[in-house]
């Protein structure tokens, strides 16, 4: 098996949520400014959470630690992606802009799908040392 990155900014899913929370505080800027507070402000929160909770997964050590914690980036992504699903439904903004970002969740659930079962199999197989 490969060994594990010696930095979390080095895993795929973490740089593509990274990416992703950039890419959501843009979108939240062409929403209208009455939406600022009450959907914005969910989403940015939400999003956010995807990599740090990755992040802070990778700084525990313990691979049931690490999956506990990607299993919460999982939630917020889940909960990013009904934030978004809700202001493309409402057509707060261009439904294309929207639904890239809720195609590029559904990506990013993917990869951290992958890098949870990656971790739930190296738990069994071998000790993680950082």
């Amino acid at each position: 098996m490969e060994e594990e990155p010696k930095d979390f900014t080095k895993l795929h899913v973490w740089q593509r949520s990274h990416q992703l929370v950039i890419d959501a505080y843009r979108f939240c800027e062409i929403t209208p400014k009455a939406e600022d507070y009450i959907t914005t402000s969910q989403l940015k929160r939400s999003v956010s959470s995807v990599p740090a909770n990755i992040a802070e997964g990778y700084g525990r050590y313990y691979y049931q630690d690490n999956i506990s914690f990607c299993r919460k980036a999982r939630g917020s992504l889940y909960e990013t992606k009904n934030h978004l699903i809700k202001i493309r439904d409402l057509k707060l903004v261009d439904r294309e802009q929207s639904q890239n970002l809720i195609n590029e969740c559904d990506e990013i659930m993917r990869l951290l799908n992958g890098y949870i079962r990656h971790l739930e199999k190296r738990k069994l197989t071998k000790p993680l040392i950082n």
